[in-house]
């Protein structure tokens, strides 16, 4: 058993409390600081996460070597979930920890979707994009956590067992795109890539795949599809607006704003009491260093503008893993009065939403949402709740 990702030490456990006492069980579940279980007979080691450590990279090595090493009558059982990508963390020959870790802090600033960044990563990786399932004789079984827009395998911890649609080519477009200057050693790699000069990551179709068998298990549709019970038993309509929302957090805010005050006025499309529901993954392009925040509640603060302190909307936003950004909160909740609140406090809203310091502003009020590691991702969570 392999796993990797936010989820990899909870399903790990799930997979040991169910697996038959007279059959062999040994592998690792790979997971993020802090987010390690008490396993017994799989062996769970924690690395870095959003940015890729020497730990990280020292467990994937180990990982693939595994995988490599399996006899064919053998089984390697794969548990996947969010995450996976910053801590499979095994670049290629010729690229250092360092220069991954440079080009994944750019990516991660641009504001380029999660597909985006993990078609570059992919492309500098030994272990993702198929080449863990390529690497393994015996037959493959994936089950996948998703945490990203339209649950594409191919992108979820950058598809270690998936076959890989894009190209080096793909990956150079991305980079050009952002404006991203890689070390040397990375554009060194992708211009091989180019001249064909290295292998292409494993493609749909390519008979290492055969024996291959993937399974998405838990998405961001259940977990809205759970919320949507809860407020239905509680009296209040509720109203999914996708799973698979993306884009800037901020202007996604204002979209979902001008729907709150159309129904707060007029009581269309939806009448009050109602909820809206979305989940997916929206970016947030840092334009300013120094603030502290996520798109989670970066998106909260957006709204919080938007809507000016309007009566009856309250709303939450936090990542399903328990972590928004880098900071400690899965993200923020808003109240009608929270911009009164901090005027009074003498904090700036507009401010700190240009200075990306959504943290420092909900922190301030008390309003952060803390839950410390969920052991899973879904991806994100949104509530836009009309009275």
């Amino acid at each position: 058993m392999l796993g990797a990702g936010k989820a990899a030490a909870a399903m790990a456990l799930a997979v040991e409390r169910t697996w038959p006492e007279d059959r062999k069980l040994v592998g690792i579940a790979l997971t993020r600081y802090g987010h390690g279980l008490p396993l017994e007979r799989v062996r769970w080691i924690e690395a870095g996460h959003p940015m890729p450590d020497a730990a990280g990279e020292t467990a994937a090595r180990e990982m693939l070597a595994a995988a490599r090493a399996i006899k064919p009558m053998d089984m390697m059982l794969a548990l996947l979930s969010g995450g996976g990508s910053a801590l499979l963390s095994l670049p290629v020959e010729g690229v250092t920890i360092a220069d991954l870790r440079a080009v994944t802090r750019d990516l991660l600033k641009s504001g380029a979707a999660i597909q985006e960044i993990n078609t570059v990563r992919k492309h500098l990786s030994q272990i993702q994009g198929g080449r863990l399932a390529a690497a393994c004789k015996a037959p493959v079984r994936a089950l996948v956590i998703s945490d990203v827009a339209g649950d594409g395998a191919t992108h979820i911890a950058s598809g270690p067992c998936s076959p890989d649609p894009t190209t080096f080519q793909d990956a150079v477009d991305i980079l050009n795109r952002f404006e991203i200057k890689p070390p040397q050693a990375v554009l060194k790699h992708l211009i091989a890539g180019l001249r064909g000069e290295c292998e292409e990551t494993p493609k749909p179709g390519a008979a290492v795949f055969e024996n291959v068998e993937l399974k998405v298990i838990a998405s961001a549709r259940g977990s809205i599809q759970g919320a949507t019970k809860v407020f239905e038993q509680n009296g209040v309509a509720a109203v999914i607006l996708g799973d698979s929302v993306t884009g800037e957090a901020r202007e996604v805010a204002k979209v979902m704003a001008a729907i709150a005050r159309e129904i707060r006025a007029h009581g269309t499309p939806f009448q009050p009491p109602v909820a809206l529901i979305s989940g997916g993954e929206c970016t947030v392009t840092v334009r300013h260093a120094g603030g502290r925040g996520g798109r989670c509640s970066e998106f909260v603060l957006s709204l919080g503008l938007e809507l000016a302190g309007l009566a009856g909307v309250h709303a939450i936003a936090a990542d399903t893993d328990g972590f928004d950004g880098t900071e400690d909160n899965a993200g923020a909740v808003l109240a009608p009065d929270t911009l009164a609140r901090a005027q009074a406090l003498g904090l700036d809203a507009r401010k700190a939403l240009a200075s990306h310091d959504s943290y420092g502003f909900f922190a301030a009020l008390g309003d952060l949402v803390v839950t410390g590691p969920t052991r899973t991702n879904v991806n994100d969570y949104r509530v836009i709740l009309i009275v």
